[in-house]
């Protein structure tokens, strides 16, 4: 039977020299960290690159001598993750969307630890559900509230691509957040958990 090595003896043999070290780290948190990476951004490219990034980071801290061990790699490293993430979001000026506004989806941007499996079944079954009630709006008002929420278009944008006016397009989002509306009341539908 194959004992594991702590992660803190696995960093200070990673200090002393020993790249394996490292590798080994790498593979025994890779699956974790990945999922947690692609669960906020739903992009593989992406994914890897933020990882790497975080690597990165890791490795620069642990040469200059200034990583705190506490025994708490792995929340280290995902807080590490989950502020590349919040970076590539305020980078592409692409902070999730929520619904219809211009909130942010505080849920999509948690920690790990915040939200855990539960919260996050919720809400995809939330998510689920508001894609099938989209799915009940006359065709014109579904058109306009589909690129303004899941493809984050302006308004301009929409006017563009539907050939329709600019007020005409902010009409049929209200309408179309009025018809969810109603449809949610009846049918008594809780959109919050």
């Amino acid at each position: 039977m194959k004992v594991q090595i702590d992660d803190s003896i696995l960093i200070q043999k990673y200090i002393s020299g020993d790249e394996r070290a490292l590798e080994t780290l790498i593979e025994r948190h890779n699956r974790r960290i990945s999922s947690f990476i692609y669960s906020k951004v739903n992009d593989r490219g992406i994914t890897e690159d933020i990882f790497q990034e975080a690597f990165i980071k890791v490795i620069r801290t642990l040469k200059r001598g200034t990583y705190n061990e506490e025994g708490k790699f792995l929340p280290w490293i995902m807080r590490i993750a989950h502020n590349l993430i919040i970076d590539h979001f305020r980078k592409n000026n692409r902070m999730p969307m929520y619904q219809g506004g211009d909130a942010y989806n505080m849920l999509s941007l948690m920690g790990d630890d915040k939200l855990d499996i539960e919260s996050q079944i919720i809400k995809d079954q939330i998510d689920s559900d508001l894609r099938l009630l989209v799915e009940e709006l006359p065709e014109d008002q579904r058109e306009v509230l589909i690129m303004r929420i899941y493809k984050d278009m302006s308004f301009k944008e929409i006017s563009e691509n539907t050939g329709v006016s600019i007020n005409t397009a902010l009409g049929r989002m209200r309408y179309a957040l009025i018809n969810l509306r109603k449809i949610v009341s009846e049918n008594n539908i809780a959109l919050t958990n």
